[in-house]
Formats: structure tokens, sequence, C-alpha cells
């Protein structure tokens, strides 16, 4: 299966994936420049893997929980490839692939990633055979909200003294790669993924302004 996946929640990754090998992947640190790198990016991958949009089986995007203009820079690049091109589009909760890269070997854990004004997008796994299994979330709240498990993330890293972070805790971020590999697999298994809603979990900062006061005369 020819898949190309793409997560802005929280930094920019792209990745073009063929039944399980990898074949290009991107990643930006910067968490603010997502719509500018994102498509000259998939144009290079795409190049790079030596393959059109056209026969690609699926494009894969993270549906977050993660920042307004990130998130919605990487879900409407995937919908128009995807309308352009006439292929599949599914969405994948961009936390399942920071489960999937932690490699927990046993039991509950929690993952955490940066969701700024001193909160964290956290959710609960389970460790299991395939994928590792959803057991509560996503939310969003101070990272004393997060249950006292072992935890893996970015948030991790950034509130260390308040979660139970693991050693490689601070490297894991959304991977476009790690989304793909899911979608495999959940196909493989003859399951389904999510539509590409995004999971804002916030109301939008930008507020409609009112109507304008009168001048007095």
């Amino acid at each position: 299966m020819l898949i190309l996946s793409l997560d802005t929640s929280a930094a920019a990754s792209a990745a073009v994936i063929r039944d399980g090998e990898v074949l290009q992947r991107f990643s930006s640190t910067d968490t603010r420049s997502h719509a500018e790198v994102l498509a000259p990016a998939i144009q290079q991958l795409l190049a790079d893997a030596d393959v059109a949009g056209t026969a690609l089986d699926a494009i894969v995007v993270g549906v977050g929980p993660g920042p307004f203009t990130g998130l919605r820079a990487g879900i409407a690049t995937a919908r128009m490839l995807a309308f352009v091109w006439g292929v599949p589009l599914h969405g994948v909760m961009s936390l399942d692939a920071v489960a999937l890269d932690a490699g927990h070997p046993d039991g509950e854990f929690a993952v955490a990633t940066d969701a700024r004004r001193k909160e964290v997008y956290w959710a609960r796994y389970r460790a299991a055979s395939g994928l590792p299994e959803l057991v509560d979330g996503p939310h969003v709240g101070p990272a004393e909200t997060v249950p006292e498990l072992p935890v893996y993330g970015h948030g991790a890293g950034l509130y260390a003294e308040r979660l139970a972070g693991t050693p490689h805790a601070t490297d894991l971020w959304p991977d476009a790669a790690a989304l793909a590999v899911i979608a495999e697999r959940t196909f493989a298994a003859g399951g389904t993924l999510r539509p590409t809603t995004p999971l804002y979990l916030r109301e939008s900062d930008a507020k409609v302004p009112g109507p304008r006061k009168k001048a007095l005369l």
C-alpha cells in the first residue's frame, strides 16, 4: 500500500510509505511555519520517491488535537490533494502516532504534547499487540490533569517536574510516518479510520467583531 501521510498538530511532518517501508520523510522543528513548509516538502518527497500523486492508495492526515492554525494547514492541504488526485483520505488522531512510537512494553501509559497556555493535550493508552489501545481522551488541561502513569511526548519534557516522563519521552512528536503505519495496520485488520474532522478541543481565539458603536453627534 502506497501512502502519503502528513501531520501539523505540533511541528510539520510528512512521509511517503509503501508497505511499511518509509521511502521518504520530512520533519520540521518549527511549530509556526506549517503553511510555508508543508506543500514544498510534499512536492520534494514525491519527486525523491519517484511517486506520482495519482498513484497513491491513500492520504492520511493527523487530525490533532492541536492549535487552530497549524492543524488547519495540514488538514486543508490533505483535503485539497485528495480531491485533486482522486485519492481516498483518512484521519488519524495525532496522539496515536506518539503512542505507537513510544513502544511502551506493558500496561497503561499516557501521551502528552504541548497545548501552549501552560497546558498539554493528552490521552491515556494501553499497550497491545499491533497498535496501542486508546483508553481515554483526548483532553486538554494543565499537566496535573494527566494520570500518574509513564508519560511520553514533548509535553512530558515541558512539565517534567509534574509528569512521570521516560528517558526518551521528550524526543517524541506526532510523526507522519507513524500515522501511515497506523493506517496500514488498521486496514490490514479490517478496521476503519477517523474522518478528517479536526480535534481542536478549544474555542478559537478569533472573535467575530460586534456591531460598531454609533458615533456621538
